[in-house]
């Protein structure tokens, strides 16, 4: 990205894009048209390829923000005005946004990132059928030498 600010924001996208191709062995075309056609069949696939989207969609607003940015930067006077600095929070909103996606995909790339072995369990959890209640369904059975419970009388103390 030469017209752009940080000459390494591409190559988020680009590493991250290497990275899906060597996790599903095919390339990201091939990837998408097999989601496309088979959305259910990987739900792993089909989140990385959506996310993956979303990270592209955002490097493309980052882009155009820093573009935007030095624009305003080149024809500025000596001091910066309200509008330029409102296109530097532009700029900064989508790098935040943007390094947000780049953490999603990794972390879904990640089969050992935390929080993936207790969301595996869970997932095997909803999957498995329940052999019984998940609550009991009857009263306890009270012993014979149990007291009664207590009750509250209308003067607002206890009874027996």
């Amino acid at each position: 990205m030469s017209d752009g600010i940080s000459d390494d924001a591409e190559d988020v996208v680009g590493v991250l894009t290497e990275r899906i191709e060597e996790h599903f062995g095919m390339g990201m075309e091939q990837l998408k048209a097999a989601v496309s056609a088979k959305p259910n069949a990987n739900p792993a696939a089909t989140d990385v390829v959506k996310w993956h989207g979303l990270l592209v969609q955002a490097q493309s607003v980052l882009g155009r923000a820093e573009v935007d940015l030095l624009a305003a930067l080149e024809a500025q006077p000596s001091e910066v005005d309200d509008p330029t600095m409102g296109l530097a929070h532009r700029v900064n909103a989508a790098v935040t946004a943007r390094d947000g996606r780049a953490l999603v995909v990794r972390w879904l790339l990640d089969p050992d990132a935390p929080g993936k072995k207790d969301l595996a369990a869970e997932r095997l959890a909803r999957l498995r059928p329940r052999t019984g209640p998940a609550v009991p369904t009857s009263a306890p059975q009270r012993s014979g030498g149990a007291p009664a419970p207590a009750s509250v009388s209308r003067a607002g103390g206890f009874t027996r």
